[in-house]
């Protein structure tokens, strides 16, 4: 897959605050390297990083001394931390915090001062004209390769919040790109390190945007194999070692279920004269991958059923025997579902049904004749599309 040319990606309107500690009216508040960076939720070692490489850190640090962060140098980091979540490199995300204005500190247990109103002019004097306010200055725009689809009748395209935390405290902007000590993510693209970044941060706006990007730009086949399932396997990977991350995997499971619902289109006239349906095996709960598939096939004008997760055998029986189907989609995601007696016990109709099996399951297994074993998405669609078309 090719990556698309860069090119910029709009700034939201919507005012932000960034919001800081009480301070003294003379004294401007600041914090510790070792705060700012639990702020974060980045390593201080991270902070030094980006300080020394581009410029990103306390305005007014002398040689010698502590470094200590202002309120306007904590939104600037922030700036970057959303930059970093969209997908952007270190360096581009660097050159937007800093040519973007910092939004105004708002302190925390301090009433806005009224505003200075000018006595009403005598009537003798007539009321000054007001003159019209000065327009705006737009604030630079972010070149990340990925922007984010603009909503309905709008012509810029949306910046996701800056998430005040990035969980896992050890996430690393500036790792290679073998994803850094967040999530190892060998070989991934920009936007699947992306995608990792968001989802860490269990920001599920990020991922969604992100992933309704790949999908526009690339396609589902295409977002599935280079920026889905690296993620996945990364999130797995984490959770072998450390025991952490399942509130991350389901979080993303979450999102890429609605990405592939809100991507798959309404066959109104199906191209096959009867239905394909896709199902887990019993017991089988991990569907996910069912659902990339049905948004492939009904791209191309195929009719599907989709019966979810864990469907028991006399339930998919019985769903054969209703719809007549043209093929039948069986997953299993664990080699202790991939039960061949299961695919035997189809019952029989008068129009033949093409029996597939996918999935890490049917791995090490025998499947049983008539089955055929589809190994990954394309390959399922094309196999399918052949079939009943």
């Amino acid at each position: 897959m090719t990556t698309p040319p860069e090119h910029p990606s709009a700034t939201p309107d919507v005012e932000q605050e960034t919001v800081v500690a009480e301070e003294d009216p003379a004294h401007s508040v600041t914090l510790s390297v070792a705060a700012v960076a639990r702020r974060l939720g980045v390593a201080p070692a991270t902070l030094r990083t980006w300080d020394r490489r581009y410029g990103l850190g306390p305005s007014d640090h002398t040689t010698g001394r502590h470094r200590k962060y202002a309120p306007n140098d904590v939104a600037r980091l922030e700036l970057m931390q959303r930059a970093l979540l969209r997908g952007a490199s270190s360096a581009e995300a660097a050159k937007y915090a800093l040519a973007t204005p910092v939004p105004q500190p708002r302190l925390l247990g301090r009433t806005p001062p009224p505003a200075q109103t000018s006595p009403p002019p005598s009537p003798a004097q007539p009321a000054p004209p007001s003159a019209p306010p000065p327009p705006a200055s737009p604030p630079p725009a972010l070149a990340v390769p990925f922007p984010a689809p603009p909503p309905p009748g709008s012509s810029s395209s949306p910046v996701p919040p800056p998430s005040p935390v990035l969980a896992w405290g050890e996430f690393d902007a500036d790792a290679p790109p073998a994803g850094g000590r967040g999530l190892k993510l060998p070989g991934a693209s920009r936007l699947a390190r992306g995608v990792g970044r968001a989802a860490l941060a269990m920001d599920s706006s990020a991922v969604q945007l992100l992933l309704a990007d790949s999908i526009a730009q690339d396609g589902i086949i295409a977002t599935w194999d280079d920026v889905v399932r690296p993620v996945l396997a990364g999130i797995a990977s984490r959770w072998e070692h450390s025991g952490a991350g399942v509130e991350v995997s389901h979080l993303l499971d979450e999102c890429v279920l609605a990405a592939m619902v809100r991507a798959t289109p309404v066959v109104a006239e199906p191209r096959n004269h009867r239905p394909v349906l896709l199902a887990c095996m019993p017991e089988e709960r991990h569907n996910l991958p069912l659902y990339p598939l049905a948004a492939v096939l009904a791209e191309r004008g195929v009719g599907v059923r989709q019966l979810g997760a864990a469907l028991p055998l006399d339930a998919l029986s019985s769903a054969v025997r209703r719809t007549a189907p043209s093929a039948v989609v069986l997953w299993a995601q664990l080699p202790r579902y991939a039960d061949p007696g299961a695919v035997s016990a189809l019952p029989r109709t008068r129009q033949q049904v093409r029996v597939f099996v996918g999935g890490p399951g049917w791995a090490r297994g025998v499947v049983p004749s008539p089955a055929e074993r589809i190994n990954d998405l394309a390959e399922a669609a094309d196999a399918i599309e052949r079939a009943v078309c």
